[in-house]
């Protein structure tokens, strides 16, 4: 389709270079709030273009293997700083692509130049401890290697924090990056990617190609030349990256979402639960992995806390993300309103009851924009009990006790993150320990993590590994025990 003349091209960014695809081919990225908005165009990438930014990711492996940790430090740090120069320009882009409010965009921006600033202090921290020998005469210690080249696919709801938190750990442990964003917040991505161009990053160290997940994240799992693949996005495609990633020997780390339970007990502070359960399960559009889904309630506070919930959730207001009056923004795309709308349908057929929401928002008919929906009657079985909606859909769930609240709870397939809400040390102290969760919070939201704590989760949330903090070193290098003879 023609484009008007102001609609920026995004390039790929390979071997230190901007550069069209091979395909010769673009497409649009448009703004959910108003799909006649183009944001940008991007790169509609091939299996040649991949190829071409791993050959540039394996020139470059050694000369930045053999940078010291704290050279590769300061190349952050100057990233960093670049990306907080340009803070209010990448978060209105990000607002713009995939929906968050701008508060909530801003947020996230200053994550990644947190994020940065860690990473770059790791350049400087030990890694390897020394093991006592039996032989008096020798020396043995461990180091760690990198892994080599290291394919990063991230999906659009973090569209600056997931690059951030993949990108970094593995360029300061020595390694390479082939990095594939979700092509739904591809524009963000080569903004992102523009700030290490500009903090003077060595050619082929950070490489973009932007293109559908068939041709480039396909590609990469199965690609002989990326050592080790990290993923965070749906568990349908985060099965195939692990299973071709396995098939060949390469080194694989998978987050795939969750189903995430807020319990609230008889002793809970109310207030202080309904306004977790509503911004941990309503912002960002419910567009997070850690977002609240489940809300289970002691009968004996049940009433209550539904009126509640009820009365604040009635009063968001749903709008452009640009809006300063805007608490809540529309699903990200074209795709991820119909399948919300669609496990809402689901949810009705099966037996909930809509208390709240469930549809468009009236008079915003241009953008991707969903009511805030609060379903009661859910049981365990119902499908909006057990998948991951990614929408702005809450389910209360009633029991008459703490077991049963923890019971169902883990009844799910899902381990990512979970809540409880009690004033009791006894049930916050069985919750941490019997509760399947990577993530376990005391009346705290379910969503987010600091960024210097390990994040992942169990069962079919992760596939074991974690990200954030300094556990990210046991994914991004491998441990080499060393033995010296004198």
């Amino acid at each position: 389709m023609a484009q008007d003349a102001q609609v920026r091209t995004y390039l790929n960014y390979i071997g230190g270079v901007w550069q069209s695809a091979s395909t010769g081919e673009t497409e649009s990225s448009f703004n959910p709030a108003n799909r006649h908005d183009i944001v940008g165009c991007v790169q509609k990438s091939s299996a040649a273009d991949l190829d071409t930014a791993v050959n540039a990711a394996e020139a470059a492996r050694l000369p930045w293997r053999k940078l010291a940790g704290p050279a590769r430090g300061d190349l952050l740090f100057k990233a960093a700083n670049e990306l907080e120069r340009r803070l209010d320009e990448i978060a209105e882009a990000m607002t713009r692509e995939m929906g968050k409010t701008l508060p909530e965009a801003k947020g996230e921006t200053a994550r990644g130049v947190a994020i940065l600033r860690y990473y770059a202090g790791e350049g400087m921290r030990r890694n390897g401890d020394v093991i006592p020998s039996t032989d008096s005469a020798a020396l043995m210690f461990t180091t760690r290697a990198p892994l080599g080249v290291v394919g990063v696919i991230t999906p659009w709801n973090f569209p600056v924090a997931i690059p951030v938190w993949k990108i970094a750990p593995a360029l300061i442990f020595g390694n390479t990056v082939v990095f594939k964003p979700a092509q739904e917040s591809a524009v963000t991505a080569a903004l992102l990617v523009e700030c290490f161009h500009t903090a003077g990053l060595p050619a082929g160290v950070l490489n973009l190609v932007t293109g559908d997940g068939e041709a480039i994240g396909s590609g990469m799992s199965a690609h002989a030349g990326i050592h080790g693949i990290t993923f965070t996005g749906s568990g349908r495609v985060g099965k195939q990256v692990g299973l071709a990633a396995l098939a060949r020997g390469a080194k694989y780390q998978l987050e795939m979402g969750g189903k995430n339970p807020i319990i609230v007990a008889e002793d809970a502070d109310l207030e202080l639960a309904v306004e977790a359960t509503v911004s941990g399960g309503l912002r960002s559009t419910g567009q997070k992995c850690t977002a609240t889904s489940r809300v289970i309630v002691h009968s004996a506070v049940y009433d209550e806390f539904k009126r509640k919930l009820l009365q604040k959730v009635e009063g968001i207001r749903v709008g452009d993300g640009l809006a300063s009056d805007t608490w809540m923004g529309p699903c990200a795309s074209e795709k991820q309103f119909h399948t919300v709308l669609s496990y809402i349908r689901t949810g009705v057929k099966e037996g909930g009851r809509l208390l709240v929401g469930g549809g468009q928002v009236q008079g915003l008919e241009d953008g991707y924009f969903l009511e805030p929906t609060v379903f009661e009657d859910i049981t365990s079985e119902m499908t909006i009990a057990q998948e991951e909606i990614f929408g702005p859909v809450l389910a209360l769930m009633k029991v008459d006790s703490f077991e049963e609240a923890l019971r169902l709870a883990n009844d799910v397939q899902y381990g990512l993150s979970a809540s409880v809400f009690t004033r009791d040390i006894g049930r916050m102290l069985t919750f941490i320990q019997d509760m399947d969760a990577g993530l376990v919070r005391v009346n705290a939201e379910s969503a987010g993590v600091e960024l210097q704590a390990p994040f992942g989760g169990m069962k079919f949330s992760s596939s074991g590994s974690r990200e954030q903090g300094q556990a990210a070193i046991e994914f991004y290098t491998e441990i080499k025990t060393v033995f010296v003879k004198a």
